[in-house]
């Protein structure tokens, strides 16, 4: 059965209820599984640089299950036990894979961005109590060692360190230089250092403990590499599974090959993409330990697909839109479908990458709190742009608004705050901080998730904006507190606001208003530069200041952000506009009940066409001022 409207949806879980499917208990079952169908058929593949005549790596199913043994008895030897985590600190190479589905099977594993501060990571373990890290060794060009190094000091229940060198990817004359010239790394921790490859090599490659056969929590996910300290999710191993069955079920099998340059820190990478390998049998090629972030990668993009034959690419805006900087110059007609995430995708974007790749995009939507996966567009059937699609077999969704009389359930079409349930969803203890959990729930199982949004007649999901207060920079969640915090710490500052104002490129650049202390004098590009000393992640940083002389506030006081954001698309809008040389203006900015804000525009002799072309960039919807005023 296909999947290709809500009533495909509705047949799939009519088949039986989600409890009844015939999937593993366990991830080590999962991998076991796999092994059995497709023993020698390629699992992961890797290259450490994005040529595509580079050399490259690629492991079985049955030599990934040994490796993934290894790293499990070897974390088990270390004293990890079922509840104890393993975090790592990585980018993406064959041994992050290793790491992070034998820390499911020894215990519970805890992947960290790697772009993270040394305090951020620090606080992280801290607050997983991890016992294990494992990391980079020192190596040219990344101070991911450094770091780490930095916050295990900070660490203290971290007993051992297990370093990966990526040297061993390398050939001479490279693989010589590289101890020549590699960064030193002065450790002042107490952990145990070991190599990780080299301890691999020392345990079976079969299992020397039992797979307790029940559900149990195996990962804890950081939430989205937000600035400040995240919050830290709980995955059991049924929702894993569960999305790796909907990959299974819906997408993949094991003659597919698909194009992940996303890192294995995230739930895109692991739980979308991984599990559903483990589920199908299908290959996942990572292109570079950053990914997309690779030098080369953009450039050698279309000739990896050629290489490697791929027929699903996994993307996001951001890529999409340094993709679309050049020509598709290889064979890309394996290519089945391309599946975007982690922020909405600007329709201009949308219709250029299609029409320059002849491939379609699928839009889906997920989040960290939900183990991911929430709805899509369907495959086989109808793709409406600008939505997040229909929900996935067994996940439900409820809009909620809540009023004076408590909470209610939206009508169609009706804004309100989207609602999940699913077998992903850990109701009740979503984040390792109980407290954080209080009010996290909808009738005790709906996941609030703190997007806003609708569901059409059809039956398909649109996002419309976010309740929770979160700038999205090219799908990576920085806490406005982060900058608002740094701001307040000025002397001249009386209150501030951080927001998200448009960018073509990132979806979203943080920026921030000011009102200041009576009397006070500061110019803006001081408060740029406050932020650029205090704000200790580069990315949370604001790229435009603004002082008002009164800060739009609520009934209570607080800063009232949507003022801010009318302000910002007006600022933004109007200065790509001019600066594209095309006369019309925003003159307003308006909250529509179904597109979330609207620029409102006056032609002042411009075309459609050429707003358009300027303004089809950005997430934002725009519309003719005289013709909303001709349709009330």
């Amino acid at each position: 059965m296909g999947f290709a409207s809500v009533a495909d949806r509705d047949a799939i879980e009519n088949e039986m209820p989600w409890s009844d499917r015939d999937v593993p208990v366990t991830i080590y079952g999962l991998l076991d599984k796999v092994k059995t169908r497709f023993p020698e058929r390629p699992a992961i593949s890797y290259q450490l640089m994005s040529g595509p005549g580079d050399p490259a790596q690629t492991v079985s199913w049955s030599e990934l299950h040994g490796k993934v043994c290894q790293a499990a008895n070897l974390f088990r030897s270390l004293g990890v036990k079922e509840t104890d985590v393993v975090a790592f600190v990585l980018p993406n190479c064959l041994e992050t894979s290793y790491a992070l589905f034998g820390g499911m099977v020894a215990g519970i594993v805890n992947p960290i961005n790697p772009l993270l501060e040394p305090e951020q990571i620090a606080a992280i373990l801290r607050e997983t109590k991890a016992k294990v890290v494992v990391t980079l060794k020192s190596f040219p060009k990344t101070e991911v060692a450094q770091k780490v190094a930095e916050a295990v000091r900070h660490a203290p229940e971290v007993t051992d360190v297990l370093e990966i060198d990526l040297n061993g990817y390398l050939t001479p004359p490279k693989s010589w230089i590289v101890p020549l010239v590699r960064p030193k790394n002065p450790v002042q921790h107490r952990a145990t250092v070991r190599n990780f490859v080299t301890e691999l090599a020392r345990h079976n490659t079969s299992l020397d403990f039992e797979d307790v056969q029940k559900d149990r929590v195996g990962a804890y996910f950081h939430t989205g590499g937000t600035t400040g300290m995240p919050k830290v999710a709980q995955h059991l191993y049924s929702g894993m599974i569960y999305n790796g069955w909907l990959g299974d079920r819906l997408l993949f099998d094991e003659t597919d090959s698909i194009m992940c340059p996303l890192p294995m820190f995230h739930v895109f990478a692991v739980h979308v993409i991984l599990m559903a390998a483990l589920s199908s049998g299908a290959q996942v090629v990572f292109p570079t330990p950053q990914g997309y972030r690779g030098e080369g990668v953009f450039d050698n993009f279309w000739k990896l697909i050629e290489r490697w034959q791929i027929t699903f690419i996994i993307t996001v805006p951001t890529a999409v839109s340094a993709l679309m900087q050049r020509p598709v110059d290889a064979d890309i007609s394996s290519v089945k479908t391309a599946f975007s995430g982690s922020a909405p995708m600007p329709l201009e974007l949308f219709k250029r990458f299609e029409s320059a790749s002849d491939v379609q995009i699928i839009e889906g939507y997920g989040l960290t709190e939900a183990t991911c996966l929430v709805s899509v567009n369907p495959t086989e059937g109808e793709k409406k742009v600008g939505s997040v699609g229909i929900p996935l077999p067994y996940c439900h969704v409820k809009i909620v608004k809540h009023a004076g009389n408590g909470p209610e359930e939206c009508a169609v079409d009706e804004i309100g705050e989207i609602c999940v349930a699913n077998p992903g969803v850990y109701a009740g203890s979503t984040y390792t901080e109980e407290d954080k959990n209080h009010e996290l729930f909808h009738e005790d199982i709906y996941l609030r998730t703190g997007d806003l949004g609708r569901v059409d007649a059809d039956g398909y999901l649109w996002i419309t904006g976010r309740a929770k207060d979160l700038i999205i920079r090219g799908g990576h969640n920085i806490d406005p507190a982060e900058i608002e915090d740094a701001l307040l710490s000025h002397p001249a500052v009386a209150m501030a606001g951080a927001i998200g104002q448009p960018d073509a490129h990132s979806g979203e650049l943080p920026c921030a208003f000011v009102e200041l202390v009576d009397g006070a004098t500061v110019t803006e590009e001081e408060l740029l530069e406050h932020c650029r000393i205090h704000v200790h992640e580069r990315a949370a940083q604001p790229k435009h200041m603004t002082i008002l002389t009164e800060l739009p506030k609520t009934a209570v006081g607080k800063v009232f952000k949507p003022d801010l954001r009318k302000h910002a698309i007006t600022r933004v809008y109007n200065g790509a506009l001019e600066k594209a040389g095309v006369e019309a203006r925003v003159v307003s900015v308006i909250d529509d009940k179904k597109r979330g804000l609207v620029a409102q525009l006056q032609a002042n002799g411009a075309s459609e066409a050429q707003v358009s072309d300027v303004l089809g960039a950005f997430t934002r919807p725009w519309e003719w001022a005289e013709a909303a005023k001709t349709a009330a």
